[in-house]
């Protein structure tokens, strides 16, 4: 079809992937790491040499996810965290990054290591003054990750892509492709851990890159770094991926409907002091999430509850449906004490990270109402 297709098409149709061989409406799983040259030592299929740079599997997600970030390239990694470290390996030593504070640990801490030892200058603002940072120190990268986590602080993208003339990378792994498609709001780049709700099942560990200018000497570097490092997913993997985004646009309607219903009602319950979520009038950016965010505000809340660690542990613990487990995004619901995991960074003790899943919402309110109670 000419006409553009909304998301919902896109993943239902895995962009069009089909299994030409058998004819079957669902792509087929090609596990193989090497191929077939014909008597002359030609390749049989050009683009497939051997696995540790691609595979037609990988192709085919990607093309569901380029498709659904609007973007003209898009490539794969085995984590978040390794597509985060791509981006990065193509800085020059003594280069300048800026890098939002109060967002993911991981990235904060691996970013920080890897720059001491490249000699980059690393400079970390909070998100209320990343478009000042910007203005005052020029550099070469610039990371954010909109919505926060845990904090769930909402970023203009537009603002601050307009704020500095180095790259800006965005982390959109809590907003997904279906609520906030980043490279149409000015970034450079767009990350999301594809782990969490691009998979959205617990089962698959992957990250994704993707970018509207493929021509930049960045991402020409990244994706030769990608290629000789091998840095890449597995078919099978790669083949859960694109099986899991058929789902995806259904998925983030309903986490994203169950989030603003359980934070509306613990927002009002005796027992929590406060819900941090970007769908709630009194979150800071919730203007901005308004304007960014099409469809919902996405799976993610953190909750604090009345009092101290004591007091958010004994919640978590009379939790029945909400499983205690790292990670979002996924069909289940789960939450994390984040003071137990991280408690060098400044959570406060009685902060629930919450990731609402795709269960009924009656069901779901019952079961914080019985373990706040």
């Amino acid at each position: 079809m000419k006409k553009p297709l909304h998301p919902a098409t896109i993943a239902a149709h895995a962009a069009g992937a089909l299994d030409p061989q058998s004819g079957g409406v669902v792509p087929a799983l090609q596990p193989s790491t090497t191929f077939l040259r014909d008597e002359s030592y030609a390749l049989v299929r050009p683009d497939n040499i051997y696995s540790r740079d691609n595979s037609d599997n990988m192709r085919q997600a990607e093309a569901v996810i380029r498709a659904l970030e609007n973007a003209q390239d898009t490539l794969l990694f085995p984590s978040g965290m390794a597509a985060i470290a791509a981006v990065f390996r193509a800085l020059p030593n003594r280069a300048s990054a800026i890098v939002q504070s109060g967002i993911y640990w991981g990235t904060t801490a691996w970013v920080r290591d890897f720059c001491a030892r490249r000699e980059i200058t690393l400079i970390e603002a909070p998100a209320a003054d990343l478009i000042p940072t910007c203005q005052a120190h020029p550099a070469d990268l610039v990371l954010i990750e909109t919505p926060s986590n845990p904090w769930l602080l909402t970023v203009d993208i537009a603002a601050v892509k307009q704020a500095t003339k180095g790259i800006l990378l965005v982390d959109g792994t809590a907003a997904t492709p279906v609520l906030t498609r980043a490279l149409d709001h000015g970034a450079d780049i767009v990350m999301h851990s594809a782990t969490k709700a691009i998979n959205g099942h617990s089962d698959v560990l992957a990250g994704v890159l993707s970018t509207a200018a493929p021509e930049r000497d960045v991402w020409q570097a990244i994706k030769a770094d990608r290629k000789m490092a091998g840095a890449i997913l597995g078919p099978f993997e790669a083949w859960l991926l694109t099986r899991a985004m058929r789902t995806l646009p259904l998925r983030v309607e309903r986490m994203s409907q169950n989030a603003l219903a359980l934070a509306q009602h613990l927002m009002a319950h005796d027992a929590v002091e406060d819900v941090f979520y970007p769908g709630l009038p009194h979150h800071q950016g919730h203007d901005i999430a308004l304007r960014q965010m099409q469809g919902g505000f996405g799976s993610l809340l953190s909750v604090l509850v009345k009092g101290g660690r004591a007091d958010a542990l004994r919640v978590t613990g009379k939790l029945e449906l909400f499983l205690r487990a790292t990670s979002l995004g996924g069909v289940e619901s789960l939450v994390e004490h984040r003071h137990t995991i991280e408690p060098h960074t400044g959570i406060p003790e009685n902060l629930i990270r919450v990731s609402t899943g795709i269960e009924h919402i009656d069901d779901l309110i019952a079961d914080w109402d019985q373990a706040l109670a």
